[in-house]
């Protein structure tokens, strides 16, 4: 069985690197020979869009990251990367878990012929930047490196900021040496990358609920024993749910290290943020950026 390669895209010891290290650890034990994983990890091989399309071509096998990056290939996951979409990381869980998900990955398997193997709910997304923001006014005008992700980009305009891009292992240098003036991620994600240190003010805007995932690229997975299948796919449950458990656990944890570190951790009055990008809803279905109706059905979710 020739090696399949798993790439990464993210810091080295940031949670989906973890993850996707456990994924590789345990396929590689219960294989037993049968068949190797080998784990590229941080950009080596691009970042996530790149490692994404590589994955489309079959030069790389599997990946894991959030799910929000596939919005460049199927519209509707866009949604996931629109602000205050989520109202907690249970809301999320269960969209997983829901009919409207399953469409959408099987969309992306019939069309790109990539197959989600597991997904769960993990951490919020929070501000990062050089002065305290306490609330929708603050951000006007502010310099935000925003990923590559339309829907994301479009977020922060909406709510006043200048999107800037910058790949995410520029973002620590961008911020220290005042290319843009914030940034926002993952929280063990931007620990890792040491968003902290390089600007001293933490907003908790829980903006977006991150996710994780692990994906193979289909004619790989149907290329495999059935047993095979089953070793592939229970290790990817578990690991994508010893992330969701590690998530929620190190969220407190990573916020207070980054306190220790000399950051300040400040609440946000998120309430006008929110009203602007629910506001904005009926504009971005207007102009295509995912399904009409969506948002509202994932609100609908209990």
């Amino acid at each position: 069985q020739t090696p399949l390669t798993l790439g990464g895209s993210d810091a080295i010891g940031s949670l989906l690197d973890r993850q996707n290290a456990l994924f590789t650890k345990l396929v590689n034990e219960r294989a037993a020979g049968k068949l190797k994983i080998n784990f590229i990890q941080g950009e080596q091989l691009g970042n996530d869009q790149q490692v994404i399309e590589q994955m489309i071509a079959g030069s790389v096998h599997i990946y894991g990251d959030v799910l929000d990056w596939y919005a460049n290939w199927v519209k509707d996951f866009a949604i996931m990367g629109w602000g205050f979409t989520f109202r907690d990381t249970d809301h999320l869980q269960k969209f997983t878990e829901s009919a409207a998900y399953q469409k959408l990955a099987e969309e992306l398997r019939a069309k790109q012929g990539i197959r989600i193997l597991a997904a769960a709910a993990t951490q919020p997304r929070v501000l990062f930047a050089n002065k305290r923001i306490a609330g929708l006014g603050d951000i006007s005008g502010i310099k935000m490196r925003v990923p590559e992700i339309k829907v994301y980009v479009k977020l922060w305009e909406t709510l006043g900021a200048r999107p800037s891009r910058l790949a995410w292992a520029e973002v620590f240098l961008g911020l220290k040496n005042g290319v843009v003036d914030a940034a926002e991620g993952p929280v063990s994600a931007a620990f890792a990358a040491k968003f902290h240190e390089a600007v001293k003010h933490v907003m908790r805007t829980n903006h977006i609920y991150s996710s994780a995932h692990i994906t193979i690229n289909d004619k790989a997975y149907a290329a495999l024993s059935p047993e095979l299948q089953k070793i592939v796919l229970d290790a990817a449950r578990e690991a994508v749910s010893w992330s969701r458990e590690q998530a929620a656990k190190e969220t407190e944890e990573v916020l207070a290290k980054m306190a220790a570190a000399g950051a300040t951790i400040h609440p946000i009055d998120a309430a006008a943020i929110r009203a602007k990008s629910e506001a904005a809803v009926a504009e971005m279905e207007k102009d295509g950026a995912w399904s009409a109706g969506l948002w509202k059905a994932i609100q609908d979710i209990k």
